[in-house]
């Protein structure tokens, strides 16, 4: 478990980075080979729970004492950030391109989609973790 502690280079932002694009792989190929339909309901409640996770993020960032605690959460709500504003940014530009199921345009922004908000969601997870184990 030393691999994932706050000291470490290879911490939990890396893990979940590395899970993201995994996700976001997958997701490109599922999309292209038609396996998986993205709907915009879909996209929608993707905006909505970024949304919601910038306000979660405001809030944790006001709540972290400067310069006090663990190396971690800095990494952690960089990476919070950058998944949160990508999901949003790749979540309009897909309700405004509009879906076509075997596009390969529209499977990369799927894929992308998918990575940042992976990233959003796996990085708030290492937030948590670097919170409870860092003396919050």
């Amino acid at each position: 478990m030393t691999l994932f502690n706050c000291n470490c280079r290879c911490s939990c932002t890396v893990a979940a980075i590395i899970a993201s694009i995994i996700v976001g792989v997958l997701t490109a190929f599922f999309q292209i080979t038609a396996v998986i339909t993205v709907v915009p309901v879909f996209l929608w409640v993707v905006f909505g729970i970024a949304v919601v996770y910038l306000g979660v993020l405001l809030i944790a960032a006001a709540l972290t004492r400067n310069g006090e605690g663990c190396e971690c959460r800095c990494a952690a709500l960089n990476a919070v950030l950058i998944g949160i504003l990508g999901a949003i940014l790749f979540a309009v530009v897909l309700l405004a391109v509009g879906i076509v199921a075997t596009s390969v345009f529209n499977a990369i922004l799927v894929g992308l989609l998918l990575f940042f908000f992976t990233l959003a969601l796996t990085a708030t997870a290492c937030l948590v973790r670097c919170f409870a184990e860092c003396g919050g």
